[in-house]
C-alpha cells in the first residue's frame, strides 16, 4: 500500500456538471494548468462521449498538461471507452476511468440488466481499456446501496480483467463514517489481489458527510479520493478537495499520512474556479470560505493578536491566503481596535482612543461591518476634529418631469462666499456637479447610501459618501428631512476631510 494519499480531482468533470458550473474548452484548459500547480495526482478531464464540447476539452487537457494524469470517463460501451480512449491517448500519463451500477436499485430501474450481465459488462469493458493503456479505474456505481457479496464479486473480476485502480463510490451521498470504514475493509479482508491495486472513494455531500466519509475511508486503508475544488458537483456536490488535504495535514497525528498537493496554491485555485464560473463560495465554507480566518469576537480577536494558535489550527498563509483578517463589528473589543488604529498609522492617547472606541461601538450598532474609512471617519469627527474649509449656505433644486435637473449652491471656502448653478442627471447629481466645479475637486464618488434615521413621511435621513482622490478615501455623511440637503452636507463633508489629510498626511496611512 503507498504511502501517501493520491488525490483525483473531478472538477472539470462531475464538478463540471452541476447546474450554472458549465465551461468551455477554454475555460476548462485554465482550471487545468491551475490544477497542475496544485499538483493534483489525476485531473478527470470530461466524459468524452457526452458530447463534441466535452471530447474536444478532454483532448485538449490532455494533449496540453504535462504531469498529472488525464483521464477520461467511460461507460461499460465499446463506443465509450473508444471515444475516451481517442481523447486522453494525447496526454503523456492517460487513463481511462470505466463505470457501471452494482446496486439492485440502479440494475431494476436503469440498467435493466441482472447481475450476471453487468458481470460480464465489467469484464468486457475493463479487458478492452486495458488493451489501451495499463491504466484503467473501474467504479461500481453506487457501491455503497450494493450487495457487499456481489459488489465483491464485481470488483474481483475487475482485478482479473486488469483494472489498477478500484473505486468505491457514495453515489448519492447515502452511507455513514462507520458503513464506509467497515466496507473498505470487508473488500481489503475479502477480495483477492486488492493489495496489487488502489482503492479509490468518490462521496457526495447529499447529508453533508462526504469528507468525513473519504477520511474514514483512508483510515481503512483507500489511497485515492476523487473530490473537486469547492466541493462543486452534482446536486450537494463532492467531496471538497482542499477539506481533505488540511485534514490529512493539519492531522498527521491522526492519519499518519499526507498528499503531494501544493498547498500554497489551494485558495488560488478555488478563486479561479469562482471567477471563472461566477458562482461564489459561502462565506462560513471550510477552508476556503470569506470567514475562514475572520475574526470579529472580541475574544477570537484578543486571543489572535495574542497567538495565532489560539484559534488557528492552520495559518492563512498555509492555503495561500496572506493573512488573516480581524472583522471590525459590535462583538470586537479593544485590542483589536487598538491595532486596527496603528495599522491606520494613528498614535493616540488612552483617553482618545477610549473616545474613539465608544463612537465605534455605537457605530457598529448600526452597521454590520466597520471599514477603515468609517474609523477614519470616527477620529476625525470625535477625536481630532476637521475644519471646516467648505460649509453650505444655500441649495436650491429645480427637478421634475419635464425640467431639466438644476441645483444652485452658495457655499463658504475659508469665510469667502462663493455662488454657481449646474446641471444633472437628477437632483443629487446636479448638486454634486455643482459643488465638485465650484470647489475643483478630483475626488471620485466611490459610494453614495441613504438610511432613514427615523420613522413616519417626515423623517429624517442620513446620507453617506466616499470620495477617493490620489488613492485616498474618505467617508462623508450628512442628515437632513430633505434628502437633497443631506447629500449636500454628505459630500461637502467628505471634501473636507479630503483637504484636512492633506495637511495632516502624518495621521494616516500612506
Amino acid at each position: 500500500m503507498i504511502d501517501w494519499v493520491l488525490i483525483f480531482d473531478t472538477t472539470l468533470r462531475d464538478g463540471e456538471q452541476s447546474p450554472g458550473f458549465s465551461m468551455n474548452v477554454g475555460e476548462k484548459l485554465r482550471i487545468a494548468e491551475q490544477l497542475r500547480k496544485l499538483r493534483v495526482d489525476v485531473i478527470e478531464a470530461g466524459f468524452p462521449i457526452a458530447s463534441k464540447g466535452d471530447f474536444e476539452a478532454v483532448k485538449a487537457v490532455a494533449k496540453t498538461i504535462k504531469g498529472p494524469q488525464i483521464a477520461g470517463l467511460a461507460r461499460t460501451d465499446n463506443a465509450d471507452i473508444d471515444r475516451a480512449w481517442e481523447a486522453v491517448k494525447f496526454s503523456e500519463r492517460p487513463r481511462i476511468h470505466t463505470f457501471i451500477a452494482t446496486s439492485d436499485i440502479h440494475l431494476r430501474y436503469k440498467l435493466k440488466k441482472s447481475r450476471e450481465e453487468v458481470l460480464k459488462d465489467v469484464v468486457r469493458a475493463v479487458k478492452r481499456a486495458k488493451r489501451c493503456t495499463d491504466n484503467v479505474e473501474f467504479s461500481a456505481e453506487d457501491a455503497t446501496r450494493s450487495d457487499p457479496e456481489y459488489l465483491i464479486k464485481v470488483v474481483n473480476a475487475a482485478i482479473e480483467a486488469g483494472a489498477t485502480t478500484i473505486n468505491i463510490p457514495d453515489t448519492v451521498g447515502y452511507t455513514t463514517p462507520n458503513e464506509y470504514y467497515n466496507l473498505i475493509r470487508t473488500l481489503r479482508e475479502e477480495v483477492s489481489g486488492i493489495d496489487d491495486v488502489i482503492i479509490s472513494v468518490h462521496c457526495h455531500d447529499d447529508l453533508g458527510l462526504s469528507t468525513s466519509n473519504s477520511l474514514t475511508a483512508v483510515l481503512a486503508g483507500a489511497r485515492q479520493v476523487e473530490c473537486t475544488v469547492n466541493g462543486i458537483g452534482e446536486r450537494a456536490g463532492n467531496t471538497a478537495l482542499e477539506e481533505i488535504v488540511m485534514s490529512l495535514k493539519t492531522r498527521r497525528d491522526i492519519f499518519g499520512i499526507d498528499t503531494n498537493i501544493a498547498a500554497d496554491q489551494i485558495y488560488p485555485t478555488s478563486r479561479l474556479l469562482t471567477q471563472i464560473t461566477g458562482i461564489m463560495v459561502q462565506p462560513n465554507k471550510a477552508i476556503v470560505g470569506g470567514n475562514a480566518f475572520a475574526h470579529e469576537a472580541g475574544i477570537h480577536q484578543d486571543g489572535v493578536l495574542k497567538k495565532k494558535i489560539t484559534y488557528e489550527i492552520m495559518t492563512p498563509e498555509s492555503i495561500g491566503i496572506p493573512s488573516n483578517i480581524l472583522v471590525l463589528g459590535k462583538h470586537s473589543g479593544r485590542h483589536a481596535f487598538r491595532e486596527r488604529l496603528k495599522a491606520l498609522g494613528y498614535e493616540l492617547a488612552s483617553d482618545q482612543v477610549e473616545i474613539a472606541f465608544q463612537s465605534f461601538k455605537a457605530l457598529a450598532d448600526k452597521k454590520k461591518e466597520i471599514f477603515d474609512e468609517d474609523i477614519e471617519a470616527i477620529i476625525a469627527d470625535e477625536v481630532i476634529g476637521i475644519p471646516e474649509k467648505y460649509s453650505l449656505v444655500s441649495l436650491n433644486v429645480v427637478s421634475g418631469s419635464e425640467a431639466i435637473p438644476t441645483a444652485t449652491v452658495q457655499l463658504k471656502r475659508d469665510g469667502q462666499l462663493l455662488k454657481d448653478a449646474g446641471f444633472g442627471d437628477g437632483p443629487v447629481d446636479a448638486t454634486y456637479k455643482t459643488i465638485a466645479k465650484m470647489v475643483g475637486t478630483k475626488s471620485k464618488l466611490l459610494k453614495y447610501s441613504v438610511q432613514a434615521i427615523t420613522g413616519g413621511t417626515e423623517a429624517q435621513g442620513e446620507v453617506t459618501v466616499s470620495l477617493e482622490e490620489d488613492g485616498k478615501s474618505v467617508v462623508g455623511r450628512g442628515a437632513h428631512t430633505d434628502i437633497i440637503m443631506a447629500s449636500a452636507k454628505a459630500y461637502i463633508n467628505a471634501l473636507n476631510k479630503l483637504e484636512h489629510f492633506k495637511q495632516m498626511k502624518r495621521l494616516y496611512r500612506k
